[in-house]
């Protein structure tokens, strides 16, 4: 499927995603968001992937929502944007497969929205994050006051919500935004590197820990801990599981088969 605003590609299980629209430093509009959820159905349906990057083209990984558009709305206008912005994100937040976001550069408002929905985030030592959406006279639309919370507590949350200030990529390592900061020049191979680490490793096993951790994580330590003990023996229903328990008894690599 060919996009305008978007590139997608996949190398073996790998996927990439990446935000295409450098001279706007890649603001998310209403073309973009209808063509990420498009693409979202694709990668869904590709029972082969085991991993998705996802990224920004040039020196920005999403500077945000497209201000010019959302200065002309109207309350019933800014809600259905909002609505499709976060319905995008919870698409991808619920992919099966796991999902990183390699920080580039801007992650600002929306772009700090975006990596939020991601597994996981590494950061080039240039990246800034922040939600200054207050500075414009609105809130954080696309996820940003429910999903920092969770990641960073709500102090810091409210604090950079509140004071709609941006933080370098060291004090987002500091605060756990972010899991590593790499140089910009190392970014894309080691994102690239922790794909394939978690590409080789049982994939059903690898989805069903996500679900254990995001369904878990919603809800009391005793229901988490049934999910986890379902789902644990349900791993044991699969293939990968004696794929990768017998190549550890014989001293082999394990060839996993999705299965």
């Amino acid at each position: 499927m060919e996009y305008n605003t978007i590139k997608y590609e996949v190398d073996g299980f790998i996927g990439k995603l990446t935000i295409n629209r450098p001279k706007a430093l890649n603001a998310l509009n209403s073309e973009v968001l209808d063509e990420l959820d498009k693409v979202l159905c694709e990668i869904k349906e590709n029972k082969d992937l085991r991993a998705l990057i996802v990224t920004g083209e040039g020196r920005s990984f999403v500077a945000g929502a497209d201000i010019k558009e959302m200065s002309t709305l109207s309350p019933l206008e800014g809600k259905a944007f909002g609505k499709k912005g976060l319905a995008v994100f919870r698409k991808l937040e619920s992919l099966e497969i796991p999902t990183i976001a390699a920080v580039n550069g801007f992650a600002l408002g929306g772009g700090c929205e975006l990596a939020m929905s991601c597994d996981f985030r590494i950061a080039s030592d240039k990246a800034l994050f922040g939600q200054p959406e207050t500075g414009l006279g609105i809130l954080p639309g696309f996820g940003g006051t429910q999903r920092l919370q969770r990641l960073v507590g709500p102090g810091y949350a409210k604090y950079l919500i509140y004071t709609s200030s941006n933080i370098k990529a060291d004090k987002a390592l500091e605060i756990g935004l972010v899991q590593e900061v790499v140089p910009a020049e190392e970014l894309e191979e080691r994102v690239a590197k922790l794909a394939s680490k978690v590409a080789s490793n049982g994939p059903v096993a690898v989805r069903l820990a996500k679900e254990a951790i995001n369904v878990g994580g919603q809800v009391d330590i005793d229901s988490a801990i049934k999910i986890e003990e379902n789902l644990f023996g349900l791993s044991f229903a699969t293939e990968d599981q004696k794929a990768g328990m017998n190549a550890f008894l014989n001293k082999e690599k394990a060839e996993f088969k999705n299965k």
